[in-house]
């Protein structure tokens, strides 16, 4: 019997710019990724039997419709293996909200990718595993790489940049989340028509310590989602009246993210709490550190 326990790291969106969909309905993107410390808990375990995954996590898919059933498929077949995956138990305990853009889903499929890698003694090198994670989701590539990095394509071919520094992360979710699809359709509709974003512009550059500059944090999911749930604009200006460097809706939505000097995150964590927000603290993470998290 072997277990593992791994803690898979959430994203951030600090830029995501979208282009026009192409023929297979993907839009191209252009983004800027980040790992950060709020993470989920995945106890992985050598059992013999049908593959089984329990969760602590209300609404999340049925085992054979979630990422890590995908990518569990995906993984035995490229091994080579016959039927349905197996010999393994998959427990997880979820801390990451869900429909939020923080990409959750993705980042406990990359983790069940290295860790039934080693359950299965498949050892494969993590080019392999990064070629099947981009089979499983558009995300999950970047998840096998962890700390920063730029996302094309979909969002599936990654490349790394150097770590920004260590900065302080406010995360607020509303209580309504955002499906993917809703925001790209959103943003297609409103381009289409020549609709302007709502509000004041609240883009903003903040140093992240590159000598190329500082990093402009803009997404343009950000105003079609606000057009639809302006509370997302309200939680962006509630973070930017604390003291934050800079806030942004991360991926789809629906939560914003406020990035602070490390050393003041904490106190504007605790004044930004709402009873209909669920807000929490992080930092961000360097690659080696969220490699580290999954085993990697």
């Amino acid at each position: 019997m072997r277990t593992l326990i791994l803690r898979p790291s959430a994203k951030l969106n600090l830029m995501l710019r979208v282009g026009a969909a192409g023929a297979d309905g993907y839009h191209d993107v252009r983004t800027l990724l980040q790992s950060i410390s709020l993470h989920d808990t995945m106890t992985m375990s050598a059992r013999r039997g049908p593959l089984a995954i329990s969760a602590r996590a209300p609404g999340m898919p049925a085992e054979r419709d979630n990422l890590i059933w995908r990518a569990a498929e995906q993984l035995w077949a490229a091994i080579g293996r016959p039927g349905e995956p197996r010999d393994a138990h998959v427990k997880l305990d979820k801390k990451i909200p869900m429909a939020a853009g923080l990409g959750g889903g993705s980042a406990d499929a990359a983790a069940a990718l290295a860790a039934l890698n080693v359950i299965w003694e498949a050892r494969l090198p993590r080019r392999d595993l990064m070629r099947i994670a981009a089979a499983v989701g558009a995300d999950v590539p970047f998840f096998l790489q962890g700390g920063t990095a730029i996302g094309v394509g979909r969002g599936d071919e990654i490349y790394p940049v150097d770590d920004v520094n260590r900065l302080g992360v406010v995360i607020v979710k509303p209580s309504f989340g955002v499906g993917t699809a809703d925001a790209y359709r959103w943003c297609d509709e409103d381009r289409a028509a020549n609709v302007d974003g709502p509000g004041r512009d609240t883009a903003r550059a903040i140093d992240v310590g590159w000598p190329s500059g500082p990093v402009l944090l803009k997404n343009d999911l950000q105003a079609p989602v606000t057009r639809r749930h302006p509370e997302i604009d309200e939680i962006v200006w509630a973070c930017l009246r604390e003291g934050a460097l800079g806030a942004s809706m991360t991926g789809s939505g629906s939560a914003v993210f406020a990035v602070f000097a490390e050393s003041v995150a904490r106190k504007a964590c605790r004044r930004l709490q709402r009873p209909e927000w669920l807000v929490l603290l992080a930092r961000t993470l360097s690659r080696r550190e969220a490699a580290r998290r999954i085993g990697l």
